[in-house]
């Protein structure tokens, strides 16, 4: 239905952004990719391998994240934190994502009105 492919690329687009701020927050403590997909779609934020692997390389290429290779378990991982660049634009897009849902909620009573 047309209807539907919309709605789902609308979604998409509203949650692209979104993956790039619940990654930062879910780095604050240290994680592996599959781990870190696991736990976006645990927490709502579901997003493909195929996207999730070269958000963590380009911000990890922007100095927002830090990585580090463990090779104490039998399989080497590379394990991703949010760095202090990353905590520091993270703080500024969680305001401006409050700032959003607080324009979008006055515009919303405002039409209910």
């Amino acid at each position: 239905m047309v209807a539907d492919e919309i709605l789902r690329t609308h979604l998409q687009e509203l949650r692209r952004g979104t993956v790039v701020v619940a990654s930062l927050v879910a780095l604050r403590r240290p994680d592996y990719g599959y781990a870190l997909l696991q736990r976006l779609t645990g927490h709502g934020f579901p997003v493909d391998a195929n996207t999730l692997y070269p958000l963590l390389r380009r911000l990890e290429e922007q100095g927002l994240l830090t990585s580090e290779w463990n090779t104490e378990e039998s399989r080497p991982r590379k394990f991703y934190r949010t760095s202090d660049e990353g905590e520091s634009l993270l703080r500024r897009l969680l305001d401006d994502l409050a700032a959003v849902q607080t324009s979008l909620t006055s515009l919303i009573e405002g039409a209910e009105r």
